[in-house]
């Protein structure tokens, strides 16, 4: 089993960027007012689901193009991109700031065992590709003596348990985090796994797309085993028996949209009951993870019919194709730190087939990434110390503590003016709100990594210390206290998250950055961008999912009868909205998936609409060059979601994916807000009116 990690900037921006900000937004509106370009033909057929832009932009028939469609034709997807936005650029700033920390550390020698050094080591092992391609699979020739070594259906389930320990997947996995009916402690959970494709559907489904993706899974399993040394009609058969495997795995796997269902995937099982569940020989699976293991007692299995029909697999299919299996597996996640034609087999499925990419990254943004320029990374943490050291100053912590104390407010006026709900369950919903944890910037306490041993010259080694150090750290946590001070993303992350069992809504300092939040800006623009982030945030706690959690984070209701199916009522209009939208055709998007990402915006963007206006103190925004303050925040709203994508990446998302493409989340929220309506004057034949009354108001 695979054991799972626990899952912005000084603003160099001044008076330019807000300038060029302000152009952008005005030249928009007087465009709506009957000057408008000529408009091209679309450049990226994934762009968007219109057949063609219409000749004259108005913010009243789409407001994502009026906003960003000029930005779309003066932006073509990079070659090595699978998508572009603003997302994606802020990423590109953050992962180019931690280049040059590296660069700096790398440039002289550091103190033995700091994480200076570690940072460095890691990164030059990485980058290091002719010592990578002399060394060929030696570094993993040990993992191939496991492999060789099992046998029978409890040797494979074993084998699960002892590969988790080295970075490697097997069908099924495990992590630990709190225990959703117990927030009070750490529980060890075990989960549906295995796939090398992003989900069944890729299995299972007969489109072309799907199709193709399968096939060039084949391809590369059969590169990879040649490149181990199998013969090539050898490595032609596994490969198909791997795909096979593969195929009766997806068969037995909960959708995405099952796996949302927080009741349904808590089974928890005390160790005396877990051959019940599946003929695995549990004990020893656990104990083969590593020392960690043996303080697994109980543990939530997620979806027990998953694992039983995995344990049958481990019976019924033969043991050489589960050897096949697990060599590929090896291979497959070392994939990056093993040799170059491993390297290029893997880029051609991952990258080409699946994302759209027509070439690879440079290898520095890859050993970023692997270093800790994003979410995860093998050094996460102390890259994001000296992030923001150079890149987050106090003031902006400051501004965001304010934005969000005014959010908070506005959500407590919004609950005390449902009218859908009762004053009972009103009630537990302000003190679930009252009890927010907020987290901004950074973490008050950094990760220690004393215990990580990293070699400038062993990169296969480095990443499987890394994961041996990160499950190690995540087993230790059973039997000792919930830690609140830790983060489940770095601050050099460009992205925001709310979790349910802490209760708590955290923003890296990566996100905090135009075109999100800008220091220099007027509050119209950051309430339309970081404020509505931030609402988002906070409405997690209240969408179909976190709704179910109550304000100690445990999975209670805490609802009247009535009101649940009043709410109900309401997230099933939001799932309609979302399924007549058609981002790629004959490919719709998955309303249900989709549901708690869609809430967040649309409640999100309501309640930062209202904790904009409570921040003008009764008075009206000044307007610029004929543009109001309503405008403008609707405007900056529109901006956070200008993206691309190539039509493989798309698909992808649209598959697997809880977020809505960009273009669909500017437009799909504003739509149910009376206050977008008489901003832009909207009228009945317009491509954004909704009727006031199909307006849909949640929270």
């Amino acid at each position: 089993m695979r054991a799972r990690h626990v899952g912005v900037a000084r603003h160099a921006t001044g008076l330019t960027r807000v300038s060029a900000v302000a152009t952008l937004l005005c030249s928009a509106v007087a465009a709506a007012q009957g000057v408008s370009p000529p408009v091209s033909p679309p450049v990226s057929t994934a762009a968007s689901t219109a057949a063609a832009a219409p000749a004259a932009l108005r913010p009243q028939d789409d407001l994502y193009l009026y906003v960003n469609r000029a930005w779309e034709l003066a932006t073509p997807i990079p070659p090595d991109k699978a998508s572009i936005g603003a997302f994606d650029g802020l990423r590109d700033i953050s992962r180019d700031r931690v280049k040059v920390i590296i660069d700096e550390l790398a440039a002289k020698p550091q103190a033995p065992g700091s994480d200076e050094q570690k940072i460095a080591d890691y990164y030059r092992a990485y980058m290091d590709e002719a010592a990578i391609d002399a060394r060929g699979l030696k570094p993993v020739q040990p993992l191939f003596a496991l492999v060789d070594a099992a046998k029978t259906p409890a040797d494979f389930a074993v084998l699960t348990g002892r590969l988790a320990g080295e970075g490697v997947g097997g069908p099924l996995s495990s992590y630990v985090g709190q225990d959703a009916k117990n927030a009070t402690r750490y529980l060890a959970s075990v989960n549906q796994a295995g796939l090398s494709l992003p989900d069944r559907d890729y299995y299972l489904g007969d489109t072309e797309a799907y199709q193709k993706a399968r096939a060039a899974l084949v391809v590369y399993i059969t590169t990879v085993l040649r490149e181990a040394g199998a013969k090539p009609e050898v490595a032609a058969s596994q490969a198909a028996a791997i795909v096979a495997l593969e195929t009766k795995i997806a068969t037995v796997h909960r959708t995405r949209v099952q796996l949302r269902d927080p009741n349904a995937n808590y089974n928890l099982k005390a160790e005396a009951d877990w051959s019940a569940v599946a003929n695995l020989p549990w004990r020893a699976m656990f104990n083969a993870i590593g020392s960690g293991g043996a303080n697994i007692t109980e543990a939530n299995i997620r979806q027990p019919e998953v694992v039983a029909a995995i344990a049958g697999l481990f019976q019924s299919e033969p043991a050489e194709a589960w050897r096949a299996y697990f060599r590929y597996r090896v291979i497959s996640s070392y994939a990056e730190v093993l040799p170059k034609s491993i390297r290029t087999a893997r880029f051609e499925l991952y990258g080409r087939t699946l994302r759209g990419l027509q070439q690879e990254e440079p290898r520095w943004r890859q050993a970023t990434d692997a270093v800790g320029a994003g979410r995860g990374g093998a050094l996460g943490e102390a890259v994001g110390r000296l992030y923001v050291e150079r890149h987050f100053p106090p003031e902006a912590k400051a501004r965001m503590v304010a934005l969000v104390a005014n959010l908070q407010e506005a959500y407590r006026q919004g609950i005390d003016g449902l009218t859908w709900m009762t004053p009972a369950t009103k009630a537990q919903a302000q003190k679930k709100l009252s009890t927010f944890r907020v987290k901004i910037g950074y973490p008050d306490v950094w990760r220690d990594y004393s215990a990580f041993e990293v070699k400038a010259d062993d990169p296969v080694g480095n990443a499987q210390r890394s994961n041996r150090f990160e499950l190690d750290r995540n087993l230790g946590k059973l039997g000792k206290p919930i830690d609140r001070s830790e983060w489940g993303m770095t601050p050099q992350t460009v992205n925001a998250y709310y979790s349910a069992t802490m209760n708590e809504i955290v923003f890296p300092a990566a996100i905090l950055q135009p075109p999100f939040f800008d220091m220099a800006a007027d509050d119209a623009t950051n309430y339309g961008g970081i404020g509505a982030v931030i609402g988002h945030e906070i409405s997690h706690g209240f969408d179909d999912s976190g709704s179910q959690f109550d304000a100690d984070g445990n999975l209670k209701n805490w609802w009247t009868a009535d009101d649940r199916k009043s709410f109900e009522g309401l997230t099933a209009r939001v799932v309609a909205q979302y399924d007549a939208y058609q981002p790629l055709p004959g490919k719709n998007i998955q309303g249900k998936l989709t549901l708690g990402e869609n809430l967040a915006d649309v409640s999100g963007l309501a309640v930062s609409y209202r904790a904009y206006r409570l921040s003008l103190g009764g008075k009206e925004a000044p307007v610029v060059n004929g543009v109001t303050g309503d405008q403008r925040f609707f405007l900056g709203w529109a901006q956070v979601w200008r993206s691309q994508y190539r039509d493989a990446a798309l698909l992808q998302q649209l598959t697997t994916d809880p977020h809505s493409p960009g273009r669909f989340r500017a437009i799909g929220s504003p739509v149910n807000m009376d206050a977008f309506h008489q901003a832009f004057g909207t009228q009945p034949g317009d491509g954004m009116w909704k009727a006031p009354d199909d307006r849909i108001r949640i929270w």
